[in-house]
Order: structure tokens, then C-alpha cells, then sequence
């Protein structure tokens, strides 16, 4: 029998069994939508009865429907290609693997879900450890129909007769496939060392390090979608937050969660964890080193204790005849004795008014002193406070003098170079107080991604304004509820600023800064933590200040464990070879992981003039997109990329991306156009990371277009 006739028939008894799964399926999806409508039937049915036996009747329906809604949005997320695995072991027994489990009427397995550990040996068996499988199959579907498979033989000796082995791998074969506008999920190729950070206990902190293409953000969501899996409880309660990068990261990888059918969890770039803002504009790398430095803290702190501008300069009050005054420079040592206090300043309106009592009584009985007035003072002072604190004026002074502010009204207060130098003291050198203040002043452009974790802080510190309440028409007060916790199968909105997620998930951890660990350390109080990184990417040039912050953030959580992934399932080894060149000053070689496949297609240098630069780059383009199926980047210095997205405007929109070296992390692309890769080595903090960064984006193909002869030994 030849292999392309054992290769048919090994399709074709799969697509039988896959056809009993579908069928199922729509079986499972008709009891759902039964249910839902059975959910509503009680609904109206409720309605007649006494309001206890309506209550417990309404109860009933929300959790109908919402399990209803909850089965049906799982059957939808996993329906394409939802069988992909099939274990054969030394008993005879098959075993299929899917997206999610299904039974049959009479409850036989037909699929059991890649989360159980039933499924384990399909990621975890080897040849060395074959766990009793015989022969492992990975099964590729488009859409119902299966259209070919991979088979791995870990155990020959055993292989019974008439067992047909086909295919070349389902690993390559996928790593071959272009790559669309958002990262795939990879449940039919996990490989082992992948599957063994994914199942690990969701206690403590687990960290995931590795080089490019090693898999890390998508093994740490499957590890999420394991986590709900197994503990959805517990997970799913108190939510889940993924943290990345960029907008443009957290697109990339917005379907892989759904895909498995976890729609619940929060992802967020780090420009919008604040709620309320969402930045996406980068400041250069050394305004945004000075920003995320710990030093801001002390300087915050400082500016949120100055006079706001416009505050009144002098308080004038008529009290029995005589005109109480209390100078500037008064007003100010009563701001700074409220202040001393150590309570947020908008919750210390109350302190204010009654520092200001306090002064305007010490200055009244200076006045009584020279009258020679001998009226118990204990008197007097409950006199003035009591007559002076009902007084309109006075309530009207305090509140324009000791003003409720914001984060971003204080943050822009620092546009002004003298507020801000006088607030920095000796925590910025003067060449960081000019650079700061110029980036603040643009009041039109809004909070860059460094900023977003001073606004955090300012929050915090300024503490929280006042609750207004609603009155009711007698007047009596009424008591605001803005969260009353979860309604099963109703819209559900955390509250701001929350803080109770039960597991959280930050990629690119090694380009945190320590402003932004201490804003994400603020959600991450109650919960396990999966943190992605790798030190050799690090944008961020104090990583000691950074660890420290982090161990902060983390607090004392005594479960720590860390995974290093060592293969590069991205890049060719071709095009990982110039990569590592490249990093080679700021990397040793076991930090580096090891690129498997090789396509005997070298990365192109191609050495241009400042004149022709911008048709080498439209021309590189072109070619690039005539040669892959998927998506070309072209990654570029920060501030050439307004220049290069406006000569390539004419090119495949659809297809072609062009990013920063920043923004380009995380993603990756069938081809890349680096262009003038020196550029992104000067305009870094720390050295040719970036450009590292750039250089391994790319799955097929990599063209550099550089205006520096001799690239990249002349480099």
C-alpha cells in the first residue's frame, strides 16, 4: 500500500470520527439553547407568584440561563477544528484530544479535553518517556473536515500490526504556515517543556524566561486557560488580568483566550492599566528611564504638597470688629502642617479648615493679648472656631484654597519648570528637570505610557475625594452603592481601580519599570502571578532597580518557580544566526535558546545611500510581500516611523505593518524590513537589545536596510 493511499485512509477514518463529534455537538448546543429558553419561561412564570417564591424563581433562571449562555459561548469558541490529537496506547485504546470534552448520550468519551490530565501524555510522552503511548497523531481540520495528519511512533516495538504511521510533523509543518493579523493558539503542537510550565500549580509566582520565538506569551495563555480549567472557581471569580506591552501586542494576541473558549479574562497593554486613561505615545527612552524611576515617587510626593496655582495668597476675615489676616507665607507653613500629617490630601479638607481655625485663633489672641482681655482662653478659642467654622466666607475660602485635585491636574502642574525643579530638589539633575517639564507642558498630546504609572501613583497618594451623596426629597441622605458584586448572567463591570484579581499575567516583564511594577503590584494584592520575560530583550537600563520593585510588587509570596524555555520555534536558524551576532556584547550563549529549523534562506543586507534609502525600503517591501503569504513588518528607528509608513502607504495596507522597536515586541511576522538597524541601536538605553528585538520578529524571511557599509561587523 503506498503512503499516499495509507495517508487517505488514515483521513478518512478520522473525519468518521469527527463527524460523531460534530453531531454530538449540535446535540449539546440544542439542550443549551433549551435550557435557555426554559430560563425564560420561568421568568414570565414568575412574575404571578408571592415575592419570596418569585425571588427564589428569578434565582433559578439567572443560573439557567447563564449556564446555558456559558455552554453555548464554549461550543462556539471551539468549533473549528475542535478534534486536533488522537492517543494510541499499549492496551489498544484510543484516546481523542480536543479543545473541549464531549461525551456521548450514554456518557462514552468521544473527546476529552487538552486540559485534563487524561491528556497529558499527547504533550508530556517522548521517545524516552513514552508514558505507554504508542503512537501519537496530530489531526489538522479546516473548519468540519479533516484535512491531514502527523503521526510520532514513541514506541515501535509495541506498534501492533497494520497501525499506519504518516506524515513529516505537526510541529514543522505549523511553524511553516503564515501567520495572519493575530496570534493562533498552539493546543495541538505544545511541546513538553511547554506543557510543563502550563500544568504547573497556579500558586506563588511562576516565571517564564526564554529567548524569541520560544513560545512564552502563548504557553503563559494556555496556562490561563489550564488554571480556569482546573480551578474555575476560584479563578474565574475574582478575575484574571494579562498585561502586555503595547495596544498593538494585545491585539495581536486578543483571539487566542476565546479561542479556547475563555472569554472573561481582562487583557490590558501597560498604557492602560490606569482605568480612565489609555496612552499609546512612547517618550524617548531616556525621558521615560528618568519617569519610571523610583526617584518620581519622592518628587510626586513632593509636588502634590505645593500651593495649586490660583490658591488665594491671603486669608482676610472680619471677626467681632477686628480683621483676622493670615499672610502667604502663613497659608503656606498651615498647608505644610496638614501635610506633615501624613494623610492624603484629598481626604484632609476637615484637617485644612481646622489648621486654619487654629491660626486664625492664634492670631486673634495676640490681638486680645494687647487689649489685655482676661476672658478664659478655653473660651474664647471654642468661640471663634465654633462661629468662624459656620461661617459661609470661611467655607468658601477653604474650598478654593485647599482644592480637591486630580492625578492629571497635579502631573501637569509639572509642565511648569519652576514648580518642577522646586518639587525635585536634588532628585533630578537639571538637564532631567528641563526634559520632564517640556514633556509635560504639551497639555494637548496626553499621558505617554510612562506617565500612566505616575498618574497610579498620584492616586494613590492624593487619596480619595470626597463621596457626593444623593439626597432624597426629605432630605435625609441616601447611600450609593456603585458595586454590589457579581449577577450570574447579567453585565458585569469590576469597579475601578480593582484590586482583587486572583491571578495575573505580565509579559515582557523585563521592560517593566519600577513605577509601572508598583502600579501593577497594586491590582496583583490577593493574587498568583505568571510573569514572561527575557533579560537579554530588556529595554529597561536599571534592572537592579527594577527587581527590587518587582520583589516588592510580588510581596512575600514563598512559592517561586522558574521555567527557562531554550527552542526557538520562530525563526529560522538562519535569520537567528545574524540575530545572535548582533547581541552578541550584551549576551553569553546559554541565555541564547537554540533556533531548530533551518530554511537554507539567508537574511539580505543590503547597503543603500541616504538618497536612496526610502525606495530600498519600498522595494525590499514589495518583494517581501510577493514572496510570503502572510504579513511583512518593517520595524524602524521611533522616529522614522511617521517617514516609513508614509512611503509605503502605496503597498499592501492589509498585509504590512510598520511598527517601532518598542511596539514591535511580542509580535511577529512571515517577513521583516529593519531599517537602518543603527538608528534603533542609538536611540536605546541599553545597547542592541532593541534591535535584537527587531531582528527576530520574523519567521521566513528578513531584509536589513542600512546606510552603514560593512553592516553588521562595522556596526
Amino acid at each position: 500500500m503506498s503512503q499516499t493511499s495509507a495517508r487517505e485512509i488514515e483521513i478518512a477514518a478520522e473525519q468518521a470520527h469527527v463527524d460523531q463529534v460534530y453531531t454530538r455537538v449540535d446535540e449539546m448546543r440544542a439542550e443549551a439553547e433549551a435550557m435557555r429558553d426554559r430560563g425564560d419561561r420561568l421568568a414570565h412564570g414568575a412574575r404571578n407568584e408571592a415575592v419570596y417564591e418569585q425571588a427564589a424563581m428569578l434565582f433559578e433562571r439567572d443560573v439557567m440561563v447563564y449556564q446555558a449562555n456559558q455552554i453555548l459561548r464554549s461550543l462556539d469558541a471551539e468549533h473549528e477544528g475542535l478534534v486536533f490529537g488522537r492517543l494510541d496506547d499499549t492496551s489498544g485504546e484510543a484516546m481523542h484530544v480536543g479543545r473541549l470534552g464531549v461525551r456521548d448520550q450514554n456518557f462514552d468519551n468521544l473527546v476529552t479535553d487538552w486540559r485534563a490530565p487524561a491528556a497529558a501524555p499527547f504533550y508530556q510522552a517522548t521517545a524516552e518517556q513514552p508514558m505507554d503511548v504508542v503512537r501519537r497523531r496530530v489531526i489538522r481540520s479546516t473548519g468540519q473536515s479533516v484535512v491531514d495528519i502527523d503521526d510520532d511512533l514513541l514506541m515501535p516495538e509495541l506498534r501492533p500490526d497494520g497501525m499506519a504511521v504518516v506524515g513529516e510533523g505537526a510541529l514543522m509543518a505549523s511553524l511553516a504556515r503564515a501567520r495572519g493579523e493575530t496570534m493562533r493558539d498552539i493546543v495541538a503542537t505544545i511541546q513538553k517543556e511547554q506543557d510543563e510550565v502550563i500544568r504547573a500549580p497556579w500558586r506563588g509566582v511562576t516565571e517564564i524566561t526564554g529567548g524569541p520565538g520560544t513560545g512564552k506569551t502563548a504557553v503563559a495563555l494556555h496556562r490561563v486557560a489550564y488554571l480556569l480549567y482546573r480551578d474555575r472557581k476560584r479563578m474565574g471569580g475574582s478575575g484574571v488580568l494579562v498585561i502586555g506591552p503595547s495596544t498593538a501586542f494585545t491585539s495581536y494576541i486578543s483571539r487566542v483566550l476565546p479561542s479556547m473558549g475563555e472569554d472573561t479574562v481582562e487583557l490590558r497593554a501597560v498604557g492602560d492599566v490606569l482605568d480612565g486613561v489609555a496612552a499609546t505615545h512612547v517618550d524617548p527612552a531616556a525621558v521615560a528611564a528618568v519617569k519610571g524611576s523610583l526617584r518620581m515617587r519622592r518628587v510626586l510626593k513632593q509636588a502634590m504638597r505645593d500651593t495649586p496655582p490660583g490658591a488665594p495668597e491671603e486669608l482676610r476675615i472680619v471677626y467681632r470688629g477686628e480683621v483676622l489676616r493670615l499672610t502667604g507665607r502663613e497659608l503656606t507653613r498651615v498647608r505644610r502642617a496638614v501635610h506633615a500629617t501624613g494623610r492624603p490630601p484629598n481626604e484632609s479638607r476637615v484637617d485644612a479648615a481646622e489648621a486654619l481655625l487654629e491660626a486664625l485663633w492664634r492670631k486673634a489672641e495676640s490681638f486680645r493679648m494687647e487689649d489685655g482681655d482676661t476672658t478664659a482662653a478655653a473660651a474664647r478659642r471654642n468661640e471663634l472656631i465654633t462661629e468662624l467654622g459656620e461661617r459661609i466666607d470661611f467655607h468658601r475660602f477653604v474650598v478654593v484654597w485647599w482644592r480637591i485635585v486630580g492625578p492629571a491636574e497635579v502631573l501637569g502642574w509639572l509642565g511648569d519648570r519652576a514648580r518642577l525643579a522646586r518639587a525635585a530638589g536634588n532628585q533630578l539633575t537639571t538637564g532631567e528637570v528641563t526634559a520632564l517639564a517640556a514633556s509635560w507642558a504639551d497639555r494637548g498630546r496626553g499621558p505617554t505610557v510612562a506617565d500612566v504609572a505616575l498618574l497610579d501613583e498620584l492616586r494613590v497618594l492624593l487619596g480619595r475625594p470626597p463621596k457626593r451623596r444623593r439626597r432624597r426629597e426629605d432630605g435625609r441622605a441616601l447611600e450609593v452603592h456603585t458595586w454590589s458584586g457579581r449577577h450570574t448572567g447579567s453585565a458585569y463591570r469590576r469597579p475601578d481601580h480593582y484590586d482583587e484579581y486572583s491571578h495575573i499575567v505580565v509579559d515582557e516583564g523585563q521592560d517593566l519599570s519600577p513605577m509601572q511594577w508598583r502600579m501593577i503590584g497594586r491590582r496583583g494584592r490577593y493574587a498568583s502571578w505568571t510573569i514572561v520575560g527575557d533579560p537579554v530583550q530588556s529595554s529597561w537600563p536599571d534592572p537592579a532597580e527594577a527587581e527590587r520593585a518587582r520583589t516588592g510588587a510580588l510581596g512575600p509570596r514563598t512559592v517561586r518557580r522558574r521555567f527557562t524555555l531554550r527552542t526557538n520555534y520562530r525563526n529560522s536558524a538562519e535569520i537567528f544566526g545574524l540575530a545572535a551576532r548582533v547581541v552578541g556584547s550584551v549576551a553569553t550563549a546559554d541565555q541564547l535558546p537554540h533556533a531548530v529549523r533551518s530554511t537554507g534562506i539567508a537574511p539580505s543586507v543590503r547597503v543603500t545611500t541616504p538618497a536612496e534609502l526610502a525606495d530600498s525600503v519600498v522595494a525590499a517591501a514589495k518583494e517581501l510581500l510577493s514572496e510570503v503569504d502572510g504579513t511583512v513588518g518593517v520595524i524602524t528607528a521611533a522616529s522614522r516611523v511617521d517617514t516609513v509608513r508614509s512611503i509605503v502607504a502605496d503597498l499592501e495596507a492589509a498585509r504590512l505593518h510598520v511598527v517601532d522597536g518598542l511596539e514591535a515586541k511580542g509580535l511577529e511576522y512571515d517577513a521583516v524590513v529593519v531599517v537602518e538597524p543603527g538608528e534603533l541601536i542609538t536611540e536605546s538605553t541599553t545597547g542592541p537589545r532593541t534591535l535584537y528585538v527587531a531582528l527576530t520578529r520574523a519567521t521566513q524571511r528578513l531584509t536589513v536596510v542600512t546606510t552603514q557599509a560593512g553592516w553588521p561587523d562595522a556596526g
